[in-house]
């Protein structure tokens, strides 16, 4: 039994999985409160999730898991940091604005480099925007949770004013559709026909991959980790925590960036909508970053497990109201925040087992 609690891969998913069954119990309770009559077949839905709709209904999974993998990223590599980056859904707008802008404006740029210009603008957008709450953590040691809350609501409102300025559709209050920075699809409408997928999927787990190399494998990853460890020991080995604490940041806010402009420019009809509400990708990130425990691969399979139950819960209706499918939903993703708390509980289960055999 002790043995199990140096194994790695059973205490990555054990965690989760506890979350997530207690999330589908508390939510089929949320089910048989809201229409009981239909509460079991409902359920049994949520759990077909995309397969459901059939090829088209996983594509849309993917789809739909695009932005929060990168969200997921960028919250889970701050946390490997040291750093609880918190501002993701400032970022993302930012970065989904600045992709928008490009993507309206820049009409002079080739179709062929339009969107990724537009792409890389905004995980440029995204980088400046986080490297505000780490400078001020670097050298004034700002709480990086109150300055990235802050920067949240001011990247809301300044996008609101600049959508208005610059890039307005004054008939629906919404962005202008960046039809000539499109993601192309690359196949993957052939491979998902009828879906919202396109290359972007890929670019997401490119992203995964490429941050998981660099904090497992380089000289530069193992610094920012050492750093989040103990900002004062890595400073005795020679680091430049400081340095390493705003790249932290910037890196995080690159990825939640990215994030924005691959949901916006997508041609599926998404649109930056004026309204004083925070973009909820950017919180997706938090539960997605819990759920799969920091590590880049854990993210895709939580990000993708989110999706999945998403896209569900829409061919749950209309027997269940939006409100609930919602409501449901939000149970089972506020729940995969306990599965660091499970973690503990499931070594100090284990080690007691093992005191009394």
């Amino acid at each position: 039994m002790k043995n199990l609690t140096k194994n790695k891969t059973f205490l990555s998913i054990a965690p989760s999985v506890i979350s997530i069954l207690i999330g589908f119990a508390i939510g089929f309770l949320v089910l048989l409160v809201s229409n009981p009559a239909y509460a079991g077949r409902g359920f049994l839905t949520l759990l077909s999730g995309g397969f459901s709709g059939g090829v088209k209904g996983i594509g849309n999974v993917l789809y739909t898991a695009t932005p929060i993998i990168l969200t997921g990223l960028s919250v889970g590599f701050a946390f490997r940091t040291g750093l609880f980056n918190i501002g993701a859904s400032g970022q993302f707008i930012i970065g989904a604005f600045t992709a928008v802008f490009i993507g309206v404006k820049w009409t002079f740029l080739p179709p062929e480099i339009h969107w990724i210009v537009a792409l890389m603008g905004a995980a440029i957008a995204g980088g400046i925007w986080a490297m505000v709450p780490g400078l001020l953590k670097a050298y004034r040691n700002v709480n990086e949770v109150i300055a990235s809350i802050m920067m949240n609501y001011i990247g809301m409102y300044l996008v609101n004013f600049m959508v208005v300025q610059f890039i307005y559709d004054s008939m629906k209050n919404q962005s202008l559709t960046p039809s000539a920075a499109i993601i192309p699809k690359l196949g993957m409408d052939i491979l998902f026909p009828g879906s919202s997928i396109n290359f972007g999927f890929v670019i997401a787990i490119l992203a995964a991959i490429l941050i998981y190399f660099i904090l497992m494998r380089t000289t530069f990853g193992f610094e920012l980790k050492a750093c989040g460890f103990n900002r004062h020991a890595s400073e005795y080995a020679g680091m430049n925590s400081k340095r390493n604490i705003w790249m932290s940041m910037m890196i995080a806010g690159m990825l939640s960036g990215l994030g924005g402009g691959l949901l916006y420019l997508t041609g599926s009809g998404k649109h930056i909508i004026v309204v004083d509400v925070l973009a909820a990708e950017g919180f997706n990130g938090i539960s997605v970053a819990l759920l799969g425990l920091s590590n880049p691969l854990g993210i895709i399979l939580s990000a993708l497990f989110i999706a999945y139950i998403t896209v569900g819960g829409f061919y749950m209706q209309p027997q269940f109201v939006p409100e609930a499918v919602s409501i449901m939903i939000g149970v089972i993703i506020y729940l995969s925040a306990f599965s660091l708390f499970f973690k503990d509980w499931i070594i100090k289960t284990i080690k007691r087992i093992g005191v009394k055999g």
